[in-house]
């Protein structure tokens, strides 16, 4: 059982602060007990809150049936070592309870080097000396001088295990940088899903490429990018790249330590915004994976607002706000495949910006060039003709710009 000790801190209602924090609680497999709302501006240095809130949450915990105090927003490790004194149970902040969610969560060895990275980066600052057993020696043979304190030979080891994670996951980038070439150079548009945690981004990828992926209604379901490819009715192939949700205020050292799957975001040709429509604060949501998406500089590709979850809805006057804000936006149901086939014929005039419609007669032994245009594109009109082969065809500007170099 749990106290969750909530403060204005953002455009968010302490409400609706507390609500998402439930759900991140109980995501954990916690359950929310009490709930007290604070003023923390300007925050105290020692315990960041009032001296009159840490008496008060403290006569809760002495009472008994809580085990933990969760704050909502970030504590400097003073700050946690003090409260948790003074209430006699553990104490943690917002981030930690992410971090616990992403451990659960982790799955692929990739996923699972992210987290411990975000982990080590979160703890180091925060590692400081308790009493006696911090100071000890780490003597024995093959320690010179007065040798290092134990807390000095953690933060070396977690320094060390930092540089070695990094290395790793830059090698996981380059891996991801090679097949990413590979289907640039073979013409092949990516797609990345984007949207706030449970927005419906892996059900709509398994309604869009049979990808049978995990899906569960809770936070942060995914945290490892998935790409799936898929043939567009259009016959053109794309690839599309489920990605981690997004959260409010999400902490940066997150996306830092997420930037390898991040770059599927990056690197898209073209961005599916999910949302679900259905929730009342969607357009907080909304705002939120913006903020994100701002951070990652990619504000300026092309997207589609998918408005999810249109099945729930009672009243489907609210999609039409988002035409407003964004001409190519659709109400569909992921889960219930409704509209699906709409968003295909979206997805294939915002990559159809970028083809040109070509009429060669190519060379009577160049099949191959004609299984380029298939793989690429969309083929009209295929004819062998006594002298070749006429093709006619829509195709990506630089795949139709090789096929003409290639006619006779």
């Amino acid at each position: 059982m749990a106290l969750v000790v909530e403060h204005a801190h953002s455009s968010w209602s302490p409400e609706d602060e507390a609500a998402e924090m439930k759900e991140l609680i109980a995501t954990c497999g916690g359950m929310v007990v009490h709930t007290v709302f604070c003023k923390t501006q300007p925050p105290t240095a020692s315990h960041m809150l009032t001296k009159g809130k840490v008496e008060e949450i403290a006569l809760m915990c002495k009472a008994g049936g809580i085990d933990a105090v969760v704050v909502s927003c970030d504590l400097k490790g003073t700050q946690q070592r003090n409260l948790e004194s003074d209430f006699g149970v553990k104490t943690l902040d917002r981030t930690q309870v992410i971090l616990d969610i992403f451990a659960k969560r982790a799955t692929s060895q990739e996923g699972k080097m992210q987290v411990e990275l975000a982990q080590l980066q979160y703890r180091l600052p925060r590692l400081t000396g308790h009493g006696e057993e911090m100071s000890r020696l780490g003597g024995g043979i093959g320690t010179s001088g007065p040798g290092e304190t134990k807390l000095e030979i953690d933060r070396r080891r977690i320094g060390e295990r930092i540089t070695r994670l990094q290395r790793d996951l830059r090698d996981v980038t380059q891996s991801r940088q090679v097949k990413r070439k590979k289907r640039q150079d073979q013409k092949i548009p990516t797609i990345a899903l984007v949207g706030y945690t449970n927005a419906g981004k892996s059900t709509l990828l398994n309604t869009l490429t049979d990808a049978n992926t995990l899906v569960h209604d809770g936070l942060f379901t995914t945290l490892d990018s998935l790409s799936r490819q898929a043939v567009l009715p259009n016959h053109l192939k794309v690839v599309f790249s489920d990605t981690v949700g997004f959260m409010h205020a999400l902490p940066h050292g997150l996306i830092e330590a997420f930037k390898a799957t991040l770059e599927e975001v990056q690197e898209a040709d073209l961005l599916l915004h999910v949302i679900d429509i259905s929730h009342h604060d969607h357009r907080k949501f909304y705002d939120a994976v913006r903020a994100v998406l701002d951070q990652l500089k990619v504000l300026d590709k092309p997207l589609i607002m998918v408005l999810n979850k249109i099945d729930k809805l009672e009243d489907r006057q609210c999609l039409n706000e988002f035409k407003m804000v964004a001409p190519f936006s659709i109400g569909i149901s992921a889960l219930k495949g409704e509209n699906i086939q709409q968003l295909y014929l979206m997805i294939e005039k915002l990559l159809s910006q970028g083809t040109v419609d070509i009429d060669i007669v190519l060379p009577s032994d160049r099949m191959d060039l004609v299984n380029m245009a298939h793989g690429q594109g969309q083929v009209h009109e295929v004819k062998f003709l006594g002298k070749g082969i006429r093709l006619k065809a829509s195709l990506p500007a630089k795949t139709a710009g090789i096929l003409s170099s290639k006619q006779i």
